[in-house]
Formats: structure tokens, sequence, C-alpha cells
């Protein structure tokens, strides 16, 4: 398996922990030391779940898009020809 699939695993299970852990919550309430140390872990191991996707440089690199650069150089004028100006209508006429 692929350490793209292995995460997505890993992910789908911790997802199905921790919904256990919220009912366990609900049943047994959230006063006692024990399920607050259940509750602590089980957020931990998502955060440490993350951190290993985010380390990960193949799926890193599907996350950010490629940077598109923009000259510097001024815009064609013909670009605008036949264009309205926003809120005050084509130029050959006036605003209301």
């Amino acid at each position: 398996m692929a350490l793209h699939d292995e995460l997505a695993s890993a992910q789908r299970s911790l997802d199905e922990l921790l919904r256990y852990v919220k009912r366990l919550e609900q049943q047994l309430g959230s006063g006692g030391i024990e399920m607050r140390r259940v509750r602590m872990d089980a957020d931990r191991l998502r955060e440490s779940l993350a951190l290993l996707r985010d380390a990960d440089p193949a799926l890193a690199k599907a996350k950010r898009p490629d940077l598109v650069s923009i000259p510097d150089t001024p815009y064609d004028n013909t670009l605008w020809t036949d264009s309205d100006d926003e809120g005050l209508g084509a130029r050959d006429r006036h605003a209301p």
C-alpha cells in the first residue's frame, strides 16, 4: 500500500476512534481523569497524524497550487475598449 493510502486508512480509523470516544464521554461524563486522558490522547493522535500528512512531500505538493507569475509590464489598452467602468457605465454615456 502506498503511503497516501496508509495515511488515509489511519485517518479513517482515527475518525472512528474519535466517534467512540465521544460516545463514551456522553455515557460516562467528561469529568473523570481517565476520560479526560483518553480524550487528550485521541486529540494528540489526530494532531500527530496531521503532522505526518504535512511532512509527506507528495501530499504537501498536491495541496499547494503552483504560483503564477504576473508581469510588471502594463496591460494592453486595447483590452479595455468597449468595456464599462464599474458603476459609471460606458465611456460615451453619462451616469444617472
